[in-house]
């Protein structure tokens, strides 16, 4: 006779008590029936159902899969360091080049955003007018939309643009760091705020990187004039050299897991 899996409240109530719930409230939210019991009789049912052999099993695969994730492996200690060793700072922090009002306007002139930022603008120029005619009738200069519309800060300067020469406009640009790609992540090591602004801060690379070489023996062989230094001492060359190796160290030690 084959055995009877697990049944879906059964793995709801096991998965339910992993979570931290109580073995009644468990009991409950896993949908049993309960309204009509008194609370010992639910207790009772609710303890006898934490017995089951398969809850048990159930239980003990939660825990597994549990340390699988979170507790600390060489693999998962090498994974993290090289990681940040390897990120591109660029994916948190940036300068980038906008382009100027005038790039891409009509003839280089003046261009908007659309008709609505136009308006806003003329608005703002007749009420500073009426607000200095109290003292002075000056008649309002409407500003000219002759550079059209459809202003996009995030296009690259044109490289002919006579009002700032193709430079565009400097901006130091930070990513939305709940959406960072995976290695970028762990190079993140949070922010401080300043009276200057917002500080970014990092995880060391190097280090990490000295690290990962001295798991991997790379700093021991001191035939290897590549590695046999600290990794803020080597030249440009050498430590793409040393990355290069890195990962294929790396790789051969994923493939070799995997056998």
């Amino acid at each position: 006779m084959a055995d009877i899996p697990i049944t879906i409240k059964q793995d709801k109530y096991a998965t339910l008590l992993f979570a931290g719930e109580s073995q009644r409230s468990a009991y409950k939210l896993a949908g049993y029936s309960w309204e009509n019991m008194k609370e010992e009789t639910i207790d009772s049912r609710a303890c006898e159902l934490a017995k089951n052999s398969k809850v048990v099993a159930r239980l003990a695969e939660l825990q597994e899969d549990f340390n699988r994730q979170h507790i600390p492996t060489k693999e998962k200690v090498m994974e993290k360091w090289w990681n940040i060793a390897d990120a591109d700072p660029n994916d948190i922090i940036h300068i980038r080049r906008l382009c100027c009002r005038h790039c891409f306007g009509i003839n280089f002139e003046y261009q908007w955003k659309d008709e609505a930022e136009y308006e806003r603008a003329c608005q703002g120029v007749i009420a500073l007018a009426d607000e200095q005619s109290k003292k002075k009738k000056i008649p309002p200069v409407l500003p000219s939309d002759i550079g059209g519309y459809g202003f996009d800060k995030l296009l690259r300067p044109h490289p002919k643009c006579p009002w700032c020469n193709g430079e565009g406009i400097e901006e130091v640009h930070v990513e939305d760091t709940r959406f960072l790609p995976p290695k970028a992540k762990a190079l993140f090591a949070g922010v401080k705020v300043t009276q200057a602004g917002i500080e970014i801060k990092f995880h060391d690379q190097m280090k990490a990187l000295d690290n990962v070489a001295k798991e991997l023996g790379m700093l021991k062989d001191k035939k290897d004039i590549a590695v046999h230094h600290s990794y803020d001492e080597m030249s440009d060359e050498e430590l793409e050299a040393a990355i290069a190796r890195l990962e294929r160290e790396l790789e051969h030690g994923k493939n070799k897991s995997q056998l």
